[in-house]
């Protein structure tokens, strides 16, 4: 949020971690952040690392140990859920650990994403079903099972 004008991260600097993502997934995640090449300034992240398998996890930090040699450089962020701060992933780095809190109010957040998540020219797209164009839109409800 401190450069405005720069995009939001692409679907290669993001992985998605969930109890079925294989090895191969972050083993290929952990090369393209941590093998040096000319790629700018990309900053990698990793989301919900904690809900890896204890498999992947232990292959994960292998890889990771090894390919660190290679550069020295490189940016990467883990997102635990804090409450399975004990699990492999936050365990093993934990002396890198940060405790976060958003530091911008949630209006000036909002409106930073609307400026990303909006469709320049409005047409005849799905984004014309959520509100102000926008390209992205959450629907929930209090109540399960109400088709959202």
């Amino acid at each position: 949020m401190n450069s405005p004008d720069q995009p939001l991260p692409t679907f290669d600097e993001v992985l998605l971690c969930t109890p079925q993502t294989t090895a191969e997934q972050v083993g290929l995640f952990l090369r393209r952040c941590l093998i040096p090449c000319s790629r700018g300034e990309k900053i990698y992240t990793m989301l919900y690392a904690d809900e890896l398998s204890y498999d992947v996890s232990c292959r994960a930090e292998e890889l990771f140990q090894h390919l660190q040699h290679y550069n020295s450089s490189y940016r990467l962020v883990i997102l635990c859920n804090c409450e399975r701060e004990h699990s492999y992933i936050p365990s093993v780095f934990s002396q890198y650990k940060v405790h976060m809190i958003p530091q911008r109010p949630l209006a000036e957040m909002q409106r930073y994403l609307q400026h990303h998540y909006r469709v320049a020219q409005p047409s005849s797209s799905a984004a014309s079903v959520f509100k102000d164009n926008m390209c992205v839109g959450i629907v929930s409800s209090k109540r399960a099972g109400v088709g959202k």
